[in-house]
This record gives C-alpha cells, sequence and structure tokens, in this order.
C-alpha cells in the first residue's frame, strides 16, 4: 500500500478517535475517515480503503461494506463537481426523471457516469421533497427544477465548480 493520509488528515481522525471511540472500536469514525481519503486521494481506491482499515484498525470488509453502500462515496475516479439529482417518488412526481434526462443530455453522461468535470448520479432522497425536483451540488441544493433550467444550471457550475463539501 503506497497511500498515506496527510499530517492534517492524521490530526483530524486522531481528534475524532479520540472523540468518538468508544470502547476501542473506531467504527463510528469510518464516514469521516473515508471522506478525508476520498479528498485526498479523489477518489476511494482499493489502497485508499485498505489505508482507512488500517488506520483504523478495523477489517477491510466493514470499511468496504460502509464505502459501498453510500453514494457520496466514490470507488472510481470522478468529476470535479459531482450533481445528484434526486428521482425518489415526489422528484419522480413533480418530472424528476425528464430533469434528470436533461442532465444527462448537456452534460453527455448517463447517470452514474463521470467525465473531468461533472460526475452525474441518480439520488435515492436528498430530503428536500417540498422543493422537488432537486439536486445537491457539494452543499448547495437546487431547489424546483425543471428542464429547460438545466442548462443555466450546468453553466453556473461551469464558471464555479462545487466540489464535494467539506465534512470533516
Amino acid at each position: 500500500m503506497s497511500l498515506e493520509f496527510s499530517a492534517d488528515a492524521q490530526k483530524k481522525i486522531a481528534a475524532l478517535c479520540e472523540r468518538y471511540s468508544v470502547s476501542g472500536s473506531k467504527q463510528a469514525v469510518v464516514m469521516p475517515a473515508l471522506h478525508l481519503a476520498q479528498k485526498e486521494h479523489g477518489h476511494l481506491s482499493d489502497d485508499a480503503l485498505r489505508l482507512v482499515a488500517k488506520t483504523l484498525d478495523l477489517p477491510y470488509a466493514h470499511v468496504y461494506g460502509v464505502a459501498t453502500f453510500y453514494t457520496m462515496y466514490r470507488l472510481v475516479p470522478g468529476g470535479v463537481t459531482t450533481i445528484r439529482m434526486c428521482t425518489n417518488i415526489s422528484c419522480m412526481l413533480r418530472r424528476g426523471y425528464e430533469v434528470l434526462a436533461a442532465f444527462e443530455q448537456q452534460l453527455g453522461l448517463k447517470a452514474g457516469e463521470s467525465n473531468a468535470e461533472f460526475s452525474l448520479v441518480e439520488e435515492e432522497c436528498i430530503a428536500a421533497c417540498c422543493n422537488a425536483p432537486c439536486a445537491v451540488v457539494g452543499t448547495e441544493y437546487i431547489l424546483d427544477i425543471t428542464p429547460d433550467q438545466v442548462p443555466q444550471i450546468i453553466h453556473r457550475l461551469k464558471q464555479h465548480p462545487r466540489p464535494e463539501s467539506e465534512v470533516v
């Protein structure tokens, strides 16, 4: 394994372990450690997952299970800006699939694909049902989206890329 955490990330993980470790287990720190690994290494390669497991003294299978359960973790390289488009029931009923199709057409990507600039993710729910259809980009919620707004949204995101939010 050639990957390592930066000194800053090591300090953050140590502080999180001190704060959240229960009975010596560091399972509560897995998610923030995965966020740090993804931030530092771009995505969660097998080496990055092994680094998190080794750092937290946890089984690789546990770390892998967490990383593959949540859509905010990328196991393959992604774009600078990730658009998470909700297609759950409220968004679906208010043209969410049409908005997703507009994003796909404008970006030249299918949901689940990436290029250097963008990753497009079909999200199960982003908890903004009263403003459906909606998407989240970093820490910004884009609400009440219509298909005809998608070109302007993409133009704005190209002008001001929004990498994944700082979570730790």
